[in-house]
């Protein structure tokens, strides 16, 4: 045999039993098999049990290897042909796990009440107080909640429906009608009281009068003093409070003065008016001027002061020998004390009927018979006549030169 043929022979017989080995193998490394120039070799499939051999994203990338191929002209050798593929890191399969947090939510049950929102069931440890505080509502608070649930003092106990929903005219646990709650009505007459007091205090200023405290309680001294207004203003003269909305308080508030009272005094030069009804004396010069308004106190029951019409006052005491405190000659008293009927500076106009200086001015008639002043509007008044600097007692109606008018009544059971 011709050696080279048997090379040959013995080369093809290897490479035959290769093939058959390779083919009979099933389980034979695939990386074993020599890639076709050209073609980029495959890779093995992963599968989770892989994982631990796969490279990593930072291995070198992987080269095929050089493979040459026989050309038909035995003089030409072909060059070899490289491929280079780069594996792609592959993707971990990671299994994530989500941990969910639950909450457990505890639903209060709603309130078996005609208007849920509207009711608050007490909790031990609650107040009143505590309660009006956890709202941002100004209409919320102790007294308007006590009085909405009628509730005497302070004292609230666990698992009491309180209604909180105040002046609805609902009773919001049962749903039946209510009447306006008493705390709110009592708030918005204290404010509308203010507002008639500071009023009245802006009218009578420089008149000679005190001002009233601003409280929001109409008591005998703003109803003394509403009474005066009325009657300056020419509206109907009582004694009675001034309803909030009212014609009068609309008449009181839209004022910018007060006038003399329509009297027939107006037709004197100086005159002064007593008015029983409202306990007050005005008094002024002519048709047009009021100098002053000053709290009275006329005849009790038996001893009512008298109607008088532009009469002259007659008669003025100064008592300079007692300080200005005259005894009474019906009413004497071992001392000067008003309270027992002694008379300060008196102007006397009927009789022994005078206006007189007193340390007690009620807002009611009390005197017997005389209207008393207090003794500074007393002096004021005395001023104003020009008699302050008198030696001696007048007789003289000239010299005092003033006219009294006396009227109204006084309302039975006040």
């Amino acid at each position: 045999m011709h050696p080279r043929r048997s090379r040959r022979s013995l080369a093809l017989a290897v490479g035959a039993v290769l093939a058959l080995s390779a083919c009979n193998d099933g389980s034979s490394d695939r990386d074993a098999i020599v890639p076709i120039p050209g073609e980029v070799a495959g890779q093995s499939e992963r599968t989770p049990s892989d994982e631990s051999s796969v490279p990593s994203s930072t291995s070198a990338p992987a080269t095929t290897a050089d493979v040459t191929t026989p050309a038909t002209d035995s003089s030409t050798t072909a060059e070899p042909t490289t491929t280079s593929t780069t594996t792609t890191p592959p993707t971990s399969s990671t299994s994530s796990t989500t941990t969910s947090t639950s909450t457990t939510t505890t639903t209060v049950p709603e309130l078996d009440v005609y208007a849920p929102d509207c009711v608050v069931e007490v909790r031990s440890g609650d107040s009143l107080g505590a309660i009006a505080d956890s709202y941002d509502d100004e209409t919320i608070t102790v007294a308007n909640v006590r009085a909405e649930n009628g509730i005497e003092g302070e004292t609230i106990y666990p698992g009491q429906l309180l209604d909180i929903c105040v002046d609805n005219g609902l009773d919001d646990v049962t749903g039946s009608e209510r009447e306006r709650n008493a705390a709110v009505v009592e708030s918005e007459e204290r404010a509308g009281v203010q507002a008639q007091q500071e009023k009245l205090n802006e009218l009578f200023a420089g008149l000679g009068i005190r001002d009233l405290l601003v409280d929001g309680i109409s008591g005998p001294v703003t109803e003394q003093r509403l009474c005066a207004a009325r009657l300056s203003l020419g509206l109907p003269v009582t004694l009675g409070d001034m309803e909030p909305g009212s014609a009068d308080e609309k008449a009181l508030m839209a004022a910018e003065t007060l006038n003399p009272p329509f009297t027939t005094a107006l037709n004197s030069d100086r005159w002064i008016l007593i008015d029983r009804t409202c306990q007050m004396m005005f008094v002024g010069s002519g048709a047009d001027q009021l100098n002053f308004v000053f709290p009275t106190s006329t005849g009790e029951a038996g001893f009512e002061t008298r109607d008088q019409d532009r009469s002259r006052a007659f008669r003025y005491d100064p008592a300079l020998d007692n300080d200005g405190w005259h005894d009474s000659t019906d009413y004497p008293v071992p001392i000067d004390n008003p309270l027992s009927g002694n008379m300060y500076r008196p102007l006397y106009f009927d009789g022994g009927q005078a206006i007189h200086g007193a340390n007690n001015v009620p807002t009611t008639p009390q005197s017997k018979g005389c209207a008393r002043l207090r003794p500074g509007d007393q002096d004021a008044l005395i001023a104003w006549l020009g008699l302050a600097d008198a030696d001696g007692p007048t007789n003289s109606s000239d010299r005092i030169n003033v006219t009294v008018n006396v009227q109204g009544e006084y309302p039975d059971g006040e």
